[in-house]
């Protein structure tokens, strides 16, 4: 069965997403949702996503929106293909959860501020609000000193396998080093800047960035 998914390619919840599935080896079609136009507001998508949001994935008759709760319910649907992207035990599953709560409530954040001021509010015409995205700056620095003190002990931050919670950071760290074009954030820490080097040349997510071409 073909799953549906629903948003654009460029979007970093829809990429995060396509990543999950292509390190399962499921089949997707890709069903583009046009933002610029407000797309995403209208009755009928508003209808599969209620809060006008992408990404949406139709899996036969099951529904679901929200890129991380579609992570893991890939991860625990195909268990089989791939157990290390979600662990094995109740342990493990409790470390990936950890992590990508961190990456939703302390990481995704910050960047989201940030790209939406440095990039998308210029493109419309908009002031970038440069006190803010300092702040914003100050925070992610923050986070990225724990998870430099996290990776000194681990390949990984949920240990040392590649996880949901690796994977969950690759749209938004491509978004903080090329659009935003903070890449010294990355670079300047030595084992955030080997861990990204090494998930960001997963097979799976050079074939997302194929498809961005």
């Amino acid at each position: 069965m073909v799953v549906k998914v629903y948003g654009p390619i460029r979007a970093a919840c829809p990429q995060r997403v396509l990543a999950c599935l292509l390190e399962f080896g499921v089949d997707f079609e890709l069903i583009n949702v046009d933002l610029d136009s407000n797309e995403h507001k209208q009755p009928e998508f508003l209808q599969k996503q209620p809060f006008g949001q992408v990404p949406v994935i139709e899996d036969g008759d099951f529904r679901l929106f929200e890129s991380r709760a579609i992570m893991r319910y890939y991860a625990t649907k195909y268990a089989d293909r791939n157990p290390k992207l979600y662990g094995t035990t109740l342990e493990e599953k409790a470390l990936v959860d950890q992590w990508l709560e961190v990456e939703a409530h302390h990481f995704n954040d910050m960047v989201y501020t940030i790209v939406l001021q440095k990039v998308v509010i210029p493109k419309m015409g908009g002031k970038t609000d440069l006190a803010l995205v300092q702040n914003c700056e100050k925070k992610l620095e923050k986070v990225f000193d724990v998870y430099e003190q996290q990776l000194s002990n681990n390949i990984y931050l949920a240990g040392d396998c590649f996880t949901l919670a690796d994977l969950t950071h690759l749209p938004g760290i491509r978004y903080l080093m090329y659009e935003a074009k903070l890449g010294h954030m990355v670079k300047e820490k030595k084992n955030v800047n080997s861990w990204w080097c090494n998930i960001s040349n997963r097979v799976a997510w050079k074939m997302v960035m194929r498809l961005m071409e």
